[in-house]
């Protein structure tokens, strides 16, 4: 492979060990070992990546060095909500539900109400479900408990009601 030293091999080695991205630790080594004088197939053996891959790198290093083998921006849609708004927004769902939500537990639409009305963007439903699951929230909802119950005579009902609903341990014979 040709390729053009920028770095010493020490240079590079001691880059691509102390790297914390993964990928760019990969591509590294992959320049690495091409300084050493190692072919495309050995280096594809030891990086586990494509003939392609391994050719890309070691040009891309070529024409700009470290700072080449970064990932570049990839197109996509931009985020509806800024980081403050994110923010603003984790604060709201871990306050949980008000009486203007008629909800008593948030749930996919009603989140998405809050969304349009309160920050004025639209989420489509997956869209929300992968912004929560990005901002560490989770599907799991505990179970709802009505604003006006009273936990000690909840209590008292299940210490005193029949035990009727408990399963029998012994098997009943049938007949044959």
């Amino acid at each position: 492979m040709n390729i053009k030293l920028q770095n010493t091999p020490a240079q590079l080695q001691t880059l691509y060990r102390s790297q914390k991205n993964a990928k760019m630790a990969r591509r590294i080594h992959a320049v690495y070992l091409a300084s050493k004088g190692l072919t495309c197939p050995q280096i594809m053996e030891i990086t586990g990546a494509a003939r392609r891959t391994v050719q890309q790198w070691i040009f891309k290093y070529n024409r700009g060095g470290f700072d080449a083998l970064r990932d570049s921006p990839r197109p996509g849609q931009p985020v509806k909500l800024s980081r403050e708004m994110e923010e603003a927004f984790c604060k709201r769902i871990e306050a949980g539900p008000t009486k203007t939500d008629s909800v008593c537990v948030f749930n996919g639409p009603a989140i998405r109400r809050i969304l349009e009305r309160e920050f004025g963007v639209l989420y489509s439903t997956p869209g929300l479900y992968d912004m929560l699951h990005r901002l560490g929230f989770s599907c799991l909802c505990p179970r709802p408990r009505h604003e006006k119950a009273d936990p000690h005579a909840q209590q008292e009902f299940k210490k005193n009601s029949s035990k009727r609903w408990i399963r029998f341990k012994r098997s009943i014979q049938t007949r044959k």
